[in-house]
């Protein structure tokens, strides 16, 4: 798959919250995770782990994922979740991704 059909297929499988078939068909094993407000986590299983916190931690009320923005080798896909943490409060998330070989 080149950038573009990998970027389609990332947004895809987002808009179906269907993170698992992500993680195991488009990633590679030595992925990194990097967020502001987490740590670094690497590796297909320290991902699943943040992909089961999500889906515990979060009731998804809706769940928007933009058109991939794609240059050269790497893409860009902005999301805007309706979630309630299931420990707090209601809030809206509005995140940007950018998928890097």
């Amino acid at each position: 798959m080149n950038t573009k059909e990998v970027a389609k297929k990332v947004v895809e499988l987002a808009r179906k919250q269907a993170w698992y078939e992500a993680l195991d068909t488009l990633y590679d094993n030595d992925i990194a995770s990097v967020e502001a407000t987490a740590p670094e986590s690497r590796g297909k299983e320290a991902v699943r782990g943040k992909i089961d916190w999500w889906v515990n931690a979060m009731q998804v009320h809706s769940f928007k994922a933009s058109e991939p923005f794609v240059a050269h080798n790497r893409f860009v896909v902005e999301y805007d979740a309706d979630v309630t943490e299931k420990e707090s409060e209601k809030r809206q998330k509005c995140l940007k991704s950018v998928f890097t070989p």
